[in-house]
Order: C-alpha cells, then structure tokens, then sequence
C-alpha cells in the first residue's frame, strides 16, 4: 500500500545537501524512486513510499544516517 510522505528537514544550505538528501530517500528499498522531491526553500522532501515494505522511520533514518535532522514528519 502506497503512502506519502513529507518531511519537514533542517533549513537546508546548499543544493548539494538536497542532492544528498534525495538520494539517501531514493536508497531506501520500498521508496517510489520517482515520488521523491526535495524542496530546498521550504526545506521539505516529499516522497512515495510502500507502507508494507518499509516504515517512515527507515527514511527518516536514512536522512539523518548522512547527517541531516528531521524536525517533523506528516504522512497521508
């Protein structure tokens, strides 16, 4: 069952950041690879993802694994 996701992130510093972002999202299996956006002026990152496959901690944890926080987390 696909959910999504937004999370609300640190204000982000640079597009790199953002890159690095989006690909540490991408890297979670289960994440719908096309779904994920990152917003770099509102500093959100929105993403797709199988909720029988994985949970939104496992992206959660993937951003932060590269060193980035996550203030907020909303799922639909």
């Amino acid at each position: 069952m696909m959910k999504k996701a937004i999370l609300q992130l640190e204000t982000l510093a640079c597009p790199t950041c953002m890159q690095k972002i989006e690909g540490a999202i991408k890297s979670v299996t289960g994440v719908d690879k096309e779904s994920v956006k990152v917003l770099f002026n509102a500093s959100k990152a929105k993403v797709n993802f199988d909720a029988s496959v994985i949970n939104i901690n496992e992206i959660v944890k993937a951003v932060q694994a590269i060193g980035y926080d996550v203030l907020k987390v909303s799922e639909k």
